[in-house]
């Protein structure tokens, strides 16, 4: 078995990432289990980004339009990432919408890679805020 030993480290870290992605995925239902609870049905995750938008914008409509719908979840995610260092409040404008800088390049991650990313940031904001 020559050469086995360069094999550990590597078993170690795959290992390491599926306990996280696995304690990621347990979090992550235990907050929808809480959702579901609240508003009696699962939200994907583009529902919780637009949820969050809504909430840090502070202006709750009944009718949202298309592109503003897409703000808002522009909105959740640079306040979101904003708690990594990634984006800023720049300011808010006349209308009450926030604008966000972004301070340094987003990580290069797979598809998976990026939505367990967000989760994560997701879970911390519902955490944050006492959810």
């Amino acid at each position: 078995m020559r050469g086995s030993g360069a094999c550990v480290p590597f078993l170690l870290a795959y290992l390491c990432q599926m306990q996280a992605t696995d304690d990621l995925q347990q979090r992550w239902w235990n907050l929808e289990a809480k959702l579901v609870e609240r508003f009696g049905k699962k939200p994907d995750l583009e529902t919780m980004l637009f949820l969050i938008g809504v909430q840090e914008f502070g202006d709750i409509r009944e009718k949202f339009t298309k592109e503003q719908k897409q703000d808002l979840m522009h909105v959740a995610v640079c306040n979101l990432l904003s708690e990594s260092g990634y984006y800023e409040l720049e300011k808010v404008d006349e209308d009450g919408w926030p604008h966000f800088k972004q301070l340094k390049p987003l990580p290069s991650l797979s598809m998976i890679e990026q939505e367990n990313f967000i989760k994560d940031h997701v879970l911390l904001y519902f955490e944050k805020n006492e959810f």
